[in-house]
Formats: C-alpha cells, sequence, structure tokens
C-alpha cells in the first residue's frame, strides 16, 4: 500500500487544490463473454458512467463528473482494477456523442484542467459532449508517488550533498534510491502506468460513453496517447485532432536536449521583449541582461532566499518559475513584475505564483516535460527542479508543462468511501513529477548502465549547458531518473506507424518551445497517409488556445469533418492572442 502522505503548506499541494469531487459510479459491471478478444474482458466493455453535478463551491455549475473501472493489468483483468475519474460538459444542442481532450504533461489532471480552463473548449459542445478525464496514476485516478522529499524540494536535498550531478557515482546512488522509494509508495500501478494501458483505458472510456468511435483532442503529451491509441485501434477513430505533436522516435535523452534548447529560445525572446521596457530588472541591453538571469539562476542555488512559508527558494525554483512564465507571452508582463520585485527587493511573492501555479495566472496549459513548482527530478541539494511543461495544456501540452493550478475546489460529501477514487485529500503532493518521469520512463526502453552513466555523465552535462545555460541541469536530471527503472515499451517506437484509421489533423507551431515544429513534420511522416498537417507560423506551445485560425480548423474538423488542405498554415497575426 502507498504510504500516507503528510500535510505540507497550500504552496506545495498543487496536485491537490485543483481537483474536482467526483460523484461515484454504483453497481457492480455486468460479466459476458470478451468483447476485445484475449484475457475477459467484457465486463469493462459494458460498464455505463453515471454522471452527476460535481460538488464543491468552485466547481463549475455545468460540469458533471463520473468515473469508470478498468483492469489494473490488461494480461490479467481478473488481479485486480482501478478507477478513473472523469468529467464533462454536455452537449448544448443535438449531440453526435463526445469528444475526448487530454491536456498533456503527461502527469495533468484532465479533470482539473476541464473545470479551470473549460471556457476554451465551450465551441465544441456545439456538438459533442466534452470530456476529459485524469489517466492511471494521476490525480484522483490511483495516483502515484514517490514519497514525500524526493519530488519536495530540500526535504529531498540536504545542504550537505553538495552539487552531486559532479560525481557520478552519487548521481547513481541517488538514482537507485529514487526508483526505489517511487516503486515503494507507488504500488502496483506504477508498473501499468505508461501510455499503452492508458490508449486502452481511453478504449474503455469510448464505450463507456456509448461511442462507436473515438472522437478525441489532444495536446502536447496527449497527442502521442492519441497516435498510440491510433495504432493500437485504428477502426476505431473517429475525427482525431493532435496539437503540439510529440516526438514518436526521439530518445528521452534527445528530447531532452530538444526541449532545453526550445526554453532558451523562449528566455531569449522574453529578454529581448524585457529590455525595449524601461522597468525590465536586467537593463536595457539583451547580451546583458540574459548573464544576469544565468548568474541569478547560479547565485540562488549558492543561497537560497526565504519564501513566505519559511521554505528556500533556489535558482532551480528560478528555472521553474521562468519554465511556467515563458510558454505564454500574455504571462510575460506578470514575470517581468515577479522578477524585478525578486531582483530589487528579495520578494519571492510574485514568482512563486509562477513555482506554486498560482490561481492569479491566467494559462491553462502545460508545457511538454516540464515540471512548475519545486518538483525536482533528482534529489540534488537545491537542485533538479523541473521547469513548468509545455506539453500538456492549459491551453494544450504533454510532458514539459503542467496545467496551472487553481485553489479551493472541495471535495464531495461521502466521496470517501466506495468510489474506488482517491479522495482529493489523499493525492499525493508529489503526484504530477512522479506521474510525469513514470509515464515517460515506461514509454523509453532505453537504460544506460552504470558504466555508461559514469562514463557519459560529464558529456552530457555540457551537452545540456551548451543547449540552455538555465534550463540545461534540470533537462538532464530528468532523463537520468529512468535508470534504476524497469525498460520501457518498445511498442511507440517500433509499431505506431504507417496508420490506416481515418484523417487525422496535426498541429504544429513554429515558435513552440516544447514541442519543436520539426517533431510535427517527422510524426506526421511516420504516421503515414492519414497524418494532414497544418503549420501554424505563431508563437507558443500548441494552438488552440491562443490562435483564432488553429481554434477555428480544429473546431470545423471536429465538429463538422471540414480538412484544412496538408500544409495549410495559420500565420501568426491570423487572430492570435
Amino acid at each position: 500500500m502507498p504510504a500516507q502522505q503528510s500535510t505540507r503548506p497550500a504552496l506545495r499541494r498543487r496536485a491537490l487544490v485543483t481537483a474536482v469531487g467526483l460523484t461515484l459510479l454504483g453497481g457492480g459491471l455486468p460479466v459476458a463473454a470478451a468483447a476485445d478478444g484475449g484475457p475477459e474482458l467484457s465486463r469493462f466493455y459494458q460498464q455505463k458512467i453515471t454522471w452527476s453535478r460535481c460538488r464543491g463551491s468552485d466547481a463549475p455549475r455545468d460540469l458533471e463528473c463520473g468515473k469508470v473501472t478498468v483492469p489494473l493489468d490488461y494480461a490479467k483483468p481478473a488481479s485486480g482494477t482501478i478507477s478513473l475519474a472523469l468529467a464533462r460538459y454536455r452537449a448544448t444542442g443535438k449531440s453526435r456523442g463526445s469528444v475526448l481532450l487530454n491536456f498533456g504533461g503527461p502527469g495533468g489532471s484532465g479533470v482539473s484542467e476541464l473545470a479551470i480552463g473549460g471556457k476554451d473548449f465551450m465551441s465544441l459542445t456545439n456538438g459533442y459532449d466534452v470530456v476529459s478525464f485524469d489517466p492511471r496514476g494521476v490525480g484522483r485516478s490511483a495516483p502515484v508517488t514517490c514519497g514525500d522529499g524526493l519530488y519536495g524540494g530540500s526535504a529531498g536535498a540536504p545542504d550537505s550533498a553538495g552539487n552531486t550531478l559532479d560525481d557520478p557515482q552519487a548521481v547513481l546512488g541517488l538514482l537507485r534510491k529514487a526508483a526505489q522509494a517511487c516503486a515503494q509508495h507507488s504500488g502496483p500501478v506504477l508498473r501499468h502506468i505508461g501510455t499503452v494501458d492508458a490508449a486502452r483505458d481511453l478504449d474503455v472510456m469510448r464505450q463507456a460513453l456509448g461511442d462507436k468511435k473515438l472522437n478525441y483532442l489532444g495536446f502536447s503529451y496527449g497527442t502521442r496517447l492519441g497516435a498510440v491509441y491510433a495504432a493500437r485501434f485504428p477502426d476505431r477513430v473517429g475525427r482525431m485532432a493532435l496539437d503540439g505533436v510529440d516526438t514518436l522516435t526521439d530518445s528521452l535523452a534527445e528530447q531532452g536536449v530538444a526541449g532545453a534548447a526550445g526554453q532558451q529560445v523562449a528566455l531569449d525572446d522574453f529578454v529581448d521583449w524585457c529590455v525595449q521596457d524601461i522597468a525590465c530588472p536586467f537593463g536595457q541591453d539583451a547580451r546583458k541582461a540574459g548573464e544576469q538571469i544565468v548568474q541569478l539562476v547560479r547565485s540562488l542555488d549558492e543561497e537560497p532566499v526565504a519564501t513566505d512559508f519559511g521554505e528556500q527558494f533556489t535558482g532551480q525554483d528560478l528555472v521553474a518559475a521562468l519554465s511556467q512564465g515563458l510558454y505564454s507571452e500574455k504571462l510575460w508582463p506578470l514575470l517581468e513584475r515577479s522578477l524585478a520585485e525578486l531582483v530589487e527587493d528579495g520578494s519571492t511573492g510574485g514568482i512563486m505564483q509562477f513555482v506554486s501555479g498560482g490561481s492569479a495566472l491566467p494559462v491553462p496549459v502545460p508545457l511538454k516535460g516540464a515540471l512548475p513548482g519545486r518538483q525536482g527530478l533528482l534529489p540534488l541539494p537545491q537542485q533538479g527542479v523541473p521547469p513548468a511543461g509545455r506539453k500538456g495544456v492549459l491551453p494544450a501540452g504533454r510532458k514539459d508543462v503542467l496545467p496551472v493550478r487553481h485553489e479551493g475546489v472541495p471535495t464531495p460529501p461521502g466521496s470517501r468511501t466506495g468510489s474506488g477514487l482517491a479522495d482529493e485529500d489523499d493525492i499525493p503532493v508529489d503526484n504530477f513529477p512522479a506521474a510525469l518521469v513514470a509515464i515517460n520512463c515506461a514509454d523509453d526502453p532505453d537504460r544506460p548502465t552504470a558504466a555508461q552513466v559514469t562514463k557519459d555523465l560529464a558529456r552530457l552535462r555540457a551537452e545540456y549547458d551548451h543547449a540552455s545555460p538555465v534550463f540545461g541541469e534540470y533537462r538532464l536530471t530528468q532523463v537520468l531518473m529512468c535508470y534504476g527503472r524497469p525498460k520501457g515499451t518498445t511498442y511507440i517506437r517500433d509499431d505506431v506507424k504507417n496508420l490506416t484509421t481515418p484523417k487525422m489533423l496535426l498541429v504544429g507551431t513554429r515558435g513552440d518551445p516544447a514541442t519543436p515544429y520539426r517533431w510535427t513534420v517527422e510524426t506526421a511522416r511516420r504516421l503515414g497517409s492519414s497524418a494532414v498537417v497544418l503549420d501554424n507560423r505563431g508563437e507558443g506551445h500548441t494552438g488552440y488556445t491562443s490562435s483564432k485560425c488553429v481554434h477555428g480548423k480544429v473546431d470545423d474538423f471536429l465538429l463538422y469533418g471540414s480538412l484544412p488542405a496538408d500544409g495549410s498554415s495559420c500565420g501568426p497575426d491570423d487572430g492570435n492572442g
């Protein structure tokens, strides 16, 4: 059984405060002949969802909640089950079924995101029930955890540890302990948390929703999930749109370098914008301003400052804040003011809004791979805080960004008993980073040996630092976190290709710092003739919530089946912002 989590200040309870209370699904599941071949699965495919209003003073009045039950292990469905939390906005007119949304991460709560950012998707209720969910291992759906401390900042990072990345043997020791802690605290779901299992869960949801075909909108990591579903169930694909397209072939190491470089470009763009303002805390010379930011990160790692909560704010916490603030230009003015408060007054109040995902932040989409907040992938001393991810979507996302969290959505009365879902107060503080790392590792078959880590660590650190002197260290720690864990699946890299599905819409954004545009092109080529590419010539992670042009073309496809021509584009001024 996972260990009981300790109580932390609200600042660290991002994964808890946004959970929307889910209503229980009553009654047992019917047992019949297998509906999907192989082991007995028909009882899962024959279930129906019981919907009722999500309870809680801050839950939108028209948001409904429910759940589905899925096998823990699809190869052995009798060995146990887990429950998955769902939420929906009902269609306002005649419904052609449901459209399922995944906002990315991996590790982001779809239920929370739909509650917070649902207004961006209301146009889809013209023809669909708009549904999202907490994937297995995430939020209220059997949440994974590595225990109190590993992703909690200084609790897992003793000041005496020194700069651990300089010592390969120390790194290996920490990685082994981290892998053991995650396995111990998460329980059996950790062995069944990858995207291949999540795709099978999607198919159970599709059937439980009463849809013959899966209509789907995925952002960032959610594009990976959609592509795996399409490869696994090609005859059940309806209208599928993928925005902020993830790679299917690059290793985690290659993704890490690309992510660090992309975020550095975004930071450089922010600096160029900032120095045009007399209030920029780094002056009016872009080169010198960039150097000052690097020095600020290093000085805070060496000498952290205290937050209003009495915790230490480190350079890697600043990296996390920058990551979150850079994925949308709409956040730049607030980021500039917050940095000015930090530099000029030593105040962390403003910048901590980005680290903790405060409710003042207007953007609802996670970046791919990055973790907002003090969620360092390695328990390094005052280090390892992943930058807020990009892949995931508050506008959209996968493995770099986490949706901005809001507070105050209470748990529904009576939800503690009988539902099979985790209670809001029992969601581990570290659930997002723990799930992000677990899912990415489960999807990646590469596992360097101890000898390889020892031999390559210095070279890798130099490579990542060259990609970004600000974001490189975090990205490297994220890649290293798979050491000591079981090898991941080869299915995504080897088998998700040459699809025979109906046409799918793939949206790539030229200035996307988390999912480079080349990944859209490469993934489209890999998926084959089913893929239709929309080239968004704008900035930021994903396009649906930032570009009216992209929003309209995606809606036209999902609602009416109208596809743009392959290779057509939305210009940077075509309704962006």
